[in-house]
């Protein structure tokens, strides 16, 4: 009986344990969306498309590969891509740097555990706009390479003559969609001082 309920006291801090390194409360949005993005590899980001008519100045969403950070760091919840102007998006990019970019948590095994469809509030999601920028050489690009070579090494050896470039969405606003009741704002302030 005492082996029976050690055993259930330690199956239920595992438990607590797990629930404490879990997603936060949903009353914390700027915890929530910093969670998303630390949790997430890739995004669909909308640019407005400037390619030829009929497409110019139409939105056109496209998937990156998407790093914040080293998987076991706490991440920076900087959205750091690496980019090529042969891609589409970022010759829309070049031409208009203002784009939207969508983290869900769907794109991890959460939503489908728990058994949430994607669309549904309870998968959470975070959508940030913002301007597209380059990241120039120094302590921020070493920062970027080591944040997406940690989690996609397949980009090492992509091929070295496409002009690939370290680049990061500058944030103006933050969404968060996370439970029922709408979405909320979260100012880029405070999505940086929040803790994931």
């Amino acid at each position: 009986m005492y082996l029976h309920r050690m055993w259930q006291l330690a199956w239920l801090s595992a438990g607590v344990a797990a629930a404490l390194v879990g997603i936060p409360p949903h009353e914390d949005a700027a915890r929530v969306a910093r969670y998303v993005v630390h949790r997430c590899d890739w995004g669909a980001m909308a640019t407005l498309s400037a390619q030829d008519p009929p497409m110019r100045s139409q939105p056109f969403a496209n998937v990156f590969s998407i790093s914040d950070g080293p998987a076991e760091s706490r991440g920076s919840g900087v959205p750091y891509m690496y980019m090529t102007s042969l891609d589409v998006s970022v010759q829309d990019l070049q031409v208009n740097g203002n784009a939207s970019l969508t983290m869900s948590l769907a794109q991890t095994s959460y939503c489908k555990e728990k058994s949430y469809d994607p669309q549904s509030p309870l998968c959470a999601r975070v959508i940030f706009s913002g301007v597209v920028e380059k990241v120039p050489n120094g302590t921020e690009a070493d920062f970027a390479k080591k944040a997406l070579f940690s989690r996609h090494p397949e980009m090492a050896s992509w091929p070295h003559d496409h002009g690939w470039f370290f680049a990061k969405l500058n944030i103006s606003s933050v969404w968060v969609l996370d439970y029922f009741g709408g979405m909320k704002t979260v100012t880029p302030e405070e999505y940086f001082r929040a803790q994931p």
